[in-house]
């Protein structure tokens, strides 16, 4: 919320899709995404973990539609949310015409699985007819085997495969398009979308496929859709995790953030402690960042080990602490506003964190000073 350098990348020029209100591509914010991974034919599931992941902040949410019971209760999901909805589809054209007729906000094909050119057709035709975008997915799984022999390498395999589907649905005069290329390699997946970005003007969907565990995932999905988003590529993101994917989204935030390209929740500053800590630091930043985690206001909370340079080397963070033995301080943009006792650290940095979040309206950039003033807790000088 302070007022801090902001250099974001020169963003690759794309066409714009609508999708039920938000805008994907033309320059739009770069949205984030997850998948559903309960059984779509329980509607309260589904629909629990929806709200889940609106509530953590994401944009989009997709949901697979692997055969008509899915599709029936999708239909009834759409009737119960109003998320932006993704139906996700393979093989069956069928399925995807159901997802369209139900609601769709847009469908998610990989045109290499769905079979016949003329089942593609079919699709399309009805996705243009309702005015429904189609994202051309493809993964590393799925090219086509002749494409993958025709290929020198699985980067370019994937970037043909693509642009062949590209080009046979604008033929049939699909022009609402989103394309992904994912590969489980950070390298094959960068230079795929690379070829992407280079031949085409359609808005990119980032994501690497199979990244892994939470941890393991973080990072390859980071270093992917970071390196990409660094060099102005992509325009909606989904980090996938074998874990919940609520942390999909918490990712996705942190990855955006990092970068200046939007700002939404708190940014966590926490030293990685040393000799000179003089108290348990790392389960108290775990502490802030479960008991700050819904705070949709983007501001910047430090959590550090020494006071003599803890508000020093944070001193670009909104609000802190500074801990020490037995105690710590409290600062407030970069100016320390009080001694606490170290059972009071935690209770008096979230009281502080809520108070200038509850100042902060969606849509304005950052607070300015006045917010910043003499916190209301108490403090011991």
């Amino acid at each position: 919320m302070r007022e801090t350098l902001r250099l974001q990348p020169v963003r690759r020029r794309s066409r714009p899709v609508n999708v039920r209100g938000v805008i994907i591509g033309g320059g739009a914010p770069v949205s984030v995404q997850s998948m559903t991974n309960t059984d779509t034919s329980d509607t309260r599931a589904t629909l629990a973990q929806i709200r889940e992941l609106q509530a953590a902040g994401c944009d989009i949410v997709r949901v697979s539609i692997p055969d008509r019971k899915g599709a029936r209760a999708f239909a009834e999901i759409r009737k119960e949310t109003d998320m932006p909805l993704v139906a996700d589809i393979h093989f069956n054209f069928r399925l995807a015409i159901a997802a369209i007729e139900a609601g769709a906000d847009k469908i998610r094909i990989n045109p290499g699985n769905i079979g016949p050119a003329e089942h593609v057709k079919a699709i399309a035709e009805v996705a243009i007819d309702r005015g429904v975008p189609i994202r051309v997915g493809v993964n590393s799984g799925s090219v086509q085997p002749q494409i993958v022999e025709s290929s020198s390498n699985m980067a370019e395999a994937l970037a043909k495969s693509a642009l062949g589907s590209v080009r046979m649905l604008e033929s049939l005069g699909a022009r609402d398009l989103v394309l992904s290329v994912k590969a489980a390699s950070v390298r094959e997946t960068l230079e795929a979308y690379r070829t992407l970005a280079r031949s085409t003007d359609y808005p990119l969907h980032l994501g690497l496929t199979e990244a892994g565990t939470a941890l393991a995932g973080t990072v390859k999905s980071s270093i992917a859709v970071g390196s990409l988003l660094e060099e102005g590529i992509g325009d909606t993101i989904r980090i996938s995790l074998a874990a919940d994917p609520c942390e999909e989204v918490r990712v996705g935030h942190v990855v955006l953030r990092a970068l200046g390209l939007r700002e939404r929740g708190i940014d966590l500053i926490a030293c990685p402690t040393c000799s000179r800590c003089g108290v348990d630091l790392i389960p108290l930043a775990e502490a802030v960042e479960r008991e700050l985690g819904a705070i949709a206001a983007p501001l910047s909370v430090a959590v550090m080990g020494c006071v003599v340079n803890g508000p020093g080397e944070a001193r670009a963070a909104d609000l802190g602490i500074a801990a020490e033995k037995g105690g710590g301080v409290l600062f407030v943009g970069g100016e320390v506003v009080g001694r606490l006792r170290e059972e009071e650290l935690l209770s008096a940095l979230v009281f502080e964190a809520k108070r200038l979040a509850a100042e902060w309206r969606p849509g304005t950039v950052g607070l300015g000073r006045e917010a910043m003033r003499t916190p209301e807790c108490v403090v011991h000088e």
